[in-house]
């Protein structure tokens, strides 16, 4: 097999599992904005694949569901046809769960076998089974912190979850654009468009996670107003003396003003480096990138405004989730396209 065409391969691979992460991702956002995750009580690697075959079943699955706090509060009163609907969900989600994991792993040994890789991503690329792996341990761990005492699943958990899920995908990515061409070998970029582009990727991770946070403690349902929240630049109840330094983790208002802040500082250095990537001397494929970059984050603070302001409708937010992965996609893009420097 030439070379072209084991890079070409891979990359298709890559590319897929990428894909497979986003969907993974949009899943696990309707999973949680539907309430559903904490619908299978137990986990059962093998035998869970199935879901309950029996009216006895679907009987013992609800009884166990009954015993958690979250069925005494958020869902107090559901029936048994209400509960299968939350279980579908959650079962679709740990299915889809073991799929991404057999992508993610099994041509990555298909490919080492065949002497496929390159030798230079064997050891990046053993990172994707690893994570998957991994990925599974945590979303269980996250689901057995509602079981007990919480009505919800940590928000520490759960943010853990996510960025994991962002490792996978950035290394998906990078290791695809870096099959898919070579970097201009020089250049010359102003040290604003070289180094922005570095800071913003930090920025948009920051930003991604702090939605976790906002998720995790429904702080998307608190100040449902724009552009100040209860009037105010730095809203009421920011700060409580009983939580001090974890304050921005488990006050949800603090959560939600944080994250305001975070996107809103990141979109505006996105849009900034669109414009320096308007210089003459920027090549070509890092201008597209930094272009791509400023319209998908601008599309992306209107859709979070959206959604704020509707109070986080399942759709839109789960079209947010996205497309905060397609921004962290086109900076990825733009770090990668920037040239070495001269």
């Amino acid at each position: 097999m030439t070379t072209e065409r084991a890079d070409q391969l891979v990359r298709r691979w890559l590319y897929l599992s990428a894909a497979a992460v986003v969907v993974a991702v949009a899943v696990g956002g309707i999973t949680r904005l539907t309430d559903s995750g904490l619908s299978i009580t137990e986990w059962l690697p093998i035998a869970g694949v199935l879901p309950p075959l029996s009216a006895a079943g679907w009987e013992k699955a609800y009884q166990a569901f009954l015993a958690i706090p979250q069925a005494q509060s958020t869902h107090l009163g559901i029936t048994l046809n209400e509960f299968q609907g939350i279980y579908w969900w959650e079962w679709f989600h740990r299915i889809l769960a073991r799929l991404v994991g057999l992508v993610l792993a099994v041509p990555y040994f298909v490919f080492l076998a065949r002497g496929v890789l390159r030798p230079a991503h064997r050891r990046r690329l053993l990172l994707l089974p690893i994570l998957a792996a991994a990925q599974g341990a945590l979303g269980w761990y996250m689901v057995k912190s509602g079981l007990d005492v919480r009505v919800s699943v940590s928000q520490y958990r759960l943010t853990a979850h996510l960025g994991m899920a962002l490792v996978i995908y950035t290394i998906c990515l990078w290791t695809a654009f870096g099959l898919a061409g070579a970097v201009p070998a020089v250049g010359r970029i102003s040290r604003f468009l070289r180094g922005g582009i570095t800071v913003a990727l930090a920025l948009v991770a920051l930003t991604l996670l702090s939605g976790g946070f906002v998720a995790g403690l429904d702080a998307g349902l608190v100040y449902n107003t724009f552009p100040l929240m209860g009037g105010k630049v730095v809203p009421p109840g920011y700060w409580m003396n009983s939580l001090g330094w974890l304050n921005p983790f488990e006050n949800p208002i603090a959560a939600q003003f944080h994250h305001r802040v975070l996107a809103l500082t990141t979109a505006g250095l996105v849009v900034a480096l669109a414009f320096a990537g308007r210089r003459p001397e920027v090549p070509e494929p890092l201008r597209d990138a930094t272009y791509a970059a400023a319209v998908v984050v601008l599309f992306q603070i209107g859709l979070g405004i959206a959604t704020l302001l509707l109070r986080v409708p399942v759709a839109l937010g789960v079209l947010h989730q996205l497309t905060g992965l397609a921004v962290l996609a086109t900076l990825l893009l733009a770090a990668y396209r920037r040239p070495a420097e001269a």
